[in-house]
């Protein structure tokens, strides 16, 4: 792309209009850019003296916030689980208050102050990315859907639908499975069951050995006694696991409200999905987990991740739509705000219970949770990439695996 530009930019300073314009035509063609823009970068190219460098003065404009700053924000965004720059930003003050209160930020140690906290809560969203980017790593490995419709029960159960009417208050549940299995479906493999509450965003999950209606009943018993306000709903996929006489009479026995969504519309089911992907993807990886001491460090690690994310971690809900200065249809959010706050805003605990989960964050220790959460994530590593990297080698055909393997950030 540079050396096509000067190649033009040299001739089309020296033609005249009528030149200019069929070369143009022929550069937009070989780049893809706009006249504006060709016509700009050619002028500015060709009337540039070759021995004078161009200076970008975005990347030479002085940083706004200290080095010790952007050391601490690292430290702290890796205790928070690495959340984005808008979700750190709305949490900041409360992550600095846990940190310092535990002990794990002080003055005079490791470059914190209280200048520097000052400087991390005007930071805004944007800039904390920014900051952050040359410290960010993204890496995964990839799994397959094992939702299969069930033929049975499915046309006898109601339908809930993306645009229907969204729950006023808390207790509407969607709940999903995730396969641990690797590259391949063959076998026996560990599955996380993970239910999270429409309006709070409050999530809880638990593995399970396989799909089997035994685990299955297992595992929504102890989801349902983990939330803190009573279930009045369970919104489910087509899946099998849930489309069957056992699930729908658990569900009738305790006067919990059962619909599906439709098949293959993953939209109907958009918050638990998009938790499928940052809580238990993101946090318990793309391995292949199919022995008892898998399953084992699994149910020891879902709970700590609850923990952080239903008392710590902000999330944001549409609210609506709107249109942009173009006329553009764009989305609109509330603000970013932990599931424990949200829960408290609607106002449906009594005062005992509020004060309970107010006093149950107060003696959480964030950094405490997210070590635990590194330690166990190591021993999954330790005894899942090995077995799933030769599971991807033999389905492949690359001449090595490590092009398609990478080993994901814990925490």
């Amino acid at each position: 792309m540079i050396e096509v530009t000067r190649k033009y930019a040299r001739a089309y300073v020296a033609a005249t209009k009528k030149v200019k314009g069929a070369m143009l035509d022929e550069f937009c063609i070989v780049t893809g850019l706009s006249r504006d823009r060709a016509r700009h970068l050619l002028t500015a190219t060709g009337t540039r003296p070759s021995n004078v460098a161009r200076i970008d003065r975005r990347r030479a404009k002085p940083r706004k916030y200290s080095t010790d700053a952007t050391r601490v924000l690292e430290r702290v965004w890796v205790l928070s689980g690495c959340e984005c720059g808008p979700y750190l930003a709305a949490d900041m003050t409360r992550l600095l208050l846990n940190l310092e209160a535990n002990g794990e930020l002080a003055a005079g140690k490791g470059g914190y102050s209280p200048g520097v906290r000052a400087e991390l809560e005007a930071m805004s969203g944007a800039t904390i990315d920014r900051y952050l980017a040359g410290f960010k790593a993204t890496h995964g490995l990839r799994g397959f859907t094992t939702t299969r419709p069930g033929p049975l029960l499915r046309t006898s159960i109601q339908i809930r639908k993306a645009g229907d009417e969204a729950e006023a208050e808390p207790g509407f549940l969607e709940v999903d499975t995730v396969a641990h299995c690797g590259p391949t479906l063959k076998g026996e493999f560990a599955r996380s069951v993970s239910l999270t509450d429409v309006v709070t965003g409050w999530t809880q999950v638990i593995a399970i050995r396989n799909n089997a209606r035994r685990w299955m009943l297992e595992a929504l018993d102890q989801a349902i006694d983990l939330f803190p306000f009573p279930i009045q709903g369970l919104d489910c996929d087509n899946g099998s696991e849930f489309i069957n006489h056992d699930v729908i009479n658990w569900a009738g026995h305790r006067d919990i409200f059962f619909t599906r969504s439709r098949p293959y519309r993953k939209n109907d089911q958009a918050t638990i999905e998009a938790k499928n992907n940052h809580i238990v993807r993101r946090r318990g990886f793309y391995y292949r987990y199919d022995t008892p001491a898998e399953l084992a460090l699994l149910n020891q690690l879902w709970p700590l991740v609850a923990d952080r994310g239903n008392y710590f971690i902000s999330t944001k809900k549409p609210v609506g739509w709107a249109a942009d200065k173009a006329g553009h249809r764009k989305r609109l959010y509330d603000r970013p705000s932990p599931p424990l706050d949200r829960l408290l805003a609607a106002q449906i605990l009594s005062p005992a219970q509020q004060a309970d989960l107010l006093a149950r964050r107060e003696q959480l220790n964030l950094a405490e949770l997210t070590r635990d959460i590194t330690r166990i994530q190591g021993l999954l590593i330790a005894a899942a990439k090995d077995k799933t990297d030769a599971l991807y080698t033999s389905k492949l055909t690359l001449p090595s695996a490590t092009k398609a393997i990478k080993t994901p950030r814990t925490a």
